[in-house]
């Protein structure tokens, strides 16, 4: 039969399958809903059958969409893989990559996984979306994300889990704080403090829980956030101390943070790369997953000191 599509046809039905919207797809490849559409339309009369079924309420595959999206998946995939085989194509390759991560790793370790990233592939549009550990799991499951970056907890088979560091869990507090030049302080005396914690919401809140079972506090916390990155900003306005993992302080010297290690029980996250189970990743989020496992070796392993 004539060939009466192109690549950006093929690329906008891929993109509707992996976002199940017309609009969150139109807006990963960077057009207008209407552009879009109108590509789809040009597949589906190309091709002489209709690929999605469309209500004022979803869209989904139909049969033929069905039996159709993984060749078109594996189509583009194998061009993309060709290409990145060809010296100085990579400055011209365009798209777009997507990981979600909790706040933590979007603060400490990924600007300069994007910085790398852009330097090599200048024209490939990254987004991040920082949200809970709950709402990486699910972004990365759904298709929203290519990976995720978050730690062990509630994770189920529909995702791999590549571990890329163990970091423990500080006391966060201002230089004027009296814990502050400790060599270390136990959750007993942490929590005659006043303190910040995260609610029963957050992924760190369960698995504190968990790890602080047979320990009670001593009194409750002054004020409860959903995001760890927010309890540091509160600590930094001088607020109360806060018990957080390493990597959700600042890097090096700040002028009005520190950290003093928590013990009696020291607790420890398992922070690491998760995708899903079964999807091939394409080849412009491989690179973006080889790149954040090699630059791990250089930048996380100063969590574990």
């Amino acid at each position: 039969m004539a060939i009466n599509f192109d690549l950006n046809d093929l690329q906008a039905f891929r993109a509707v399958v992996d976002h199940g919207s017309f609009r969150k797809a139109a807006e990963a490849v960077l057009i207008s809903q209407p552009a879009l559409s109108r590509r789809i339309e040009k597949l589906e009369a190309a091709l002489g059958v209709r690929l999605f079924e469309r209500t004022t309420r979803k869209v989904s595959l139909t049969q033929v969409g069905r039996a159709f999206a993984p060749k078109a998946e594996r189509l583009l995939d194998d061009l993309d893989d060709a290409l990145l085989g060809i010296a100085d194509v990579a400055s011209t390759r365009s798209g777009q990559v997507t990981v979600a991560c909790v706040p933590s790793t979007a603060y400490f370790f990924m600007p300069q996984v994007v910085k790398r990233y852009h330097q090599l592939y200048p024209r490939i549009r990254m987004r991040i979306i920082d949200c809970s550990a709950h709402d990486v799991h699910n972004a990365v499951v759904s298709g929203e994300a290519d990976i995720g970056l978050t730690f062990t907890g509630n994770l189920d088979r529909e995702v791999e889990f590549e571990p890329l560091v163990q970091e423990h869990y500080v006391v966060a507090c201002r230089r004027d704080h009296p814990l502050a030049g400790r060599p270390h302080v136990s959750w007993e005396e942490f929590w005659s403090h006043e303190y910040i914690s995260v609610d029963r919401t957050s992924g760190n809140r369960l698995l504190l829980d968990k790890a602080l079972a047979q320990l009670t506090p001593t009194r409750p916390s002054i004020c409860e956030t959903r995001h760890v990155v927010t309890m540091v900003g509160l600590v930094e306005a001088g607020l109360g101390i806060a018990a957080v993992p390493a990597m959700a302080l600042p890097v090096g010297e700040h002028a009005v943070l520190t950290q003093v290690p928590l013990i009696e029980p020291q607790v420890q996250r398992s922070v690491g790369l998760i995708k899903r189970q079964g999807r091939a990743l394409s080849p412009a989020a491989l690179e973006l997953e080889r790149l954040i496992l090699e630059m791990k070796s250089a930048t996380l392993p100063l969590l574990a000191d």
